[in-house]
């Protein structure tokens, strides 16, 4: 299931139990609605990483805490560290790849 969180202590807690996906969103914007979708078919297959959502509006000090400057940005943390970032619509292969890096 796809958590949607709004703290950094919530960010925290998921990254103490694995690999995370996070994706920066908001509810307006067109790219962030076409990601959704691939997004939930990859939670419904098992994807092995946690899906976590962030929206802008919502959570703004958390995305100016990750710099994020565009939406949709992803960011694949692992062992509780950034170690890959994206900007714009990716596609499920796309996403698949970015989080084996």
């Amino acid at each position: 299931m796809i958590k949607h969180i709004e703290t950094k202590k919530e960010l925290e807690e998921l990254l103490s139990q694995g690999d995370v996906l996070l994706d920066f969103f908001a509810t307006w914007c067109g790219p962030c609605k076409m990601l959704s979708p691939v997004l939930e078919e990859l939670d419904k297959e098992g994807f092995p990483v946690q899906i976590v959502k962030v929206d802008t509006d919502e959570a703004s000090a958390l995305a100016m805490e990750y710099n994020v400057q565009a939406i949709p940005t992803l960011l694949y943390f692992s062992d509780g560290k950034v170690v890959n970032r994206t900007m714009g619509y990716q596609r499920k292969d796309q996403i698949i790849n970015f989080c084996k890096k």
